[in-house]
């Protein structure tokens, strides 16, 4: 349902971007709506109107931060090809916005504990996973990959070292680059 509040989208987007701000910052234990209130101009009873829970807000936030991903895998070219340039550009991406990586694993993190919030993460990374395995299934018709990797799976261990692979942003590059060379023989010829 859209905000139909004059600047109310405007607003929830703002709302969005300083509480990503503020996790980024301090981390989600750190986020208090007072402050990302404060950061938008706005009195802290206001941001109920916007998002009813901290929990609604922090799934925004998680939204917002995987939205950053959605054009990362390229639509054409080889699935060797297209998994190659995914891991360069998620590579490329920790190294240069570490900070969205540190609000997506503190996401990640809490969700561990809380259903809803896991169920949010879940359906963020719905495409991500589909658009994976997509590219594994074709790959595995055109015995791209070695025999028996099944494309659900490898979807999975890609997403996974992605993850694992942002915690030491300085290194994600090299790490997944390494990941490349062992799917797939590294870069497409």
């Amino acid at each position: 349902m859209a905000d139909e509040r004059p600047g109310g989208a405007e607003r929830k987007a703002a709302l969005v971007i300083a509480a990503y701000e503020q996790i980024a910052a301090k981390g989600l234990g750190g986020l208090r709506l007072r402050e990302v209130a404060n950061a938008v101009g706005i009195d802290h009873s206001t941001i109920h109107h916007h998002f009813p829970t901290k929990r609604d807000l922090v799934c925004a936030v998680a939204g917002h931060a995987t939205r950053q991903f959605w054009t990362a895998t390229p639509a054409t070219g080889t699935p060797r090809e297209k998994l190659h340039a995914h891991l360069t550009t998620l590579g490329r991406m920790i190294a240069e916005h570490p900070d969205l990586h540190v609000v997506l694993r503190e996401i990640d993190l809490a969700a561990l504990r809380d259903p809803e919030l896991a169920e949010a993460i879940t359906a963020n990374e719905r495409g991500w996973q589909a658009s994976l395995t997509s590219v594994f299934a074709d790959g595995a018709a055109e015995r791209a990959w070695p025999d028996g990797v099944d494309p659900v799976i490898a979807a999975r261990l890609v997403i996974a070292s992605v993850k694992g692979a942002s915690l030491g942003s300085e290194h994600a590059a090299a790490v997944l680059a390494q990941l490349d060379t062992l799917l797939g023989g590294g870069s497409p010829t």
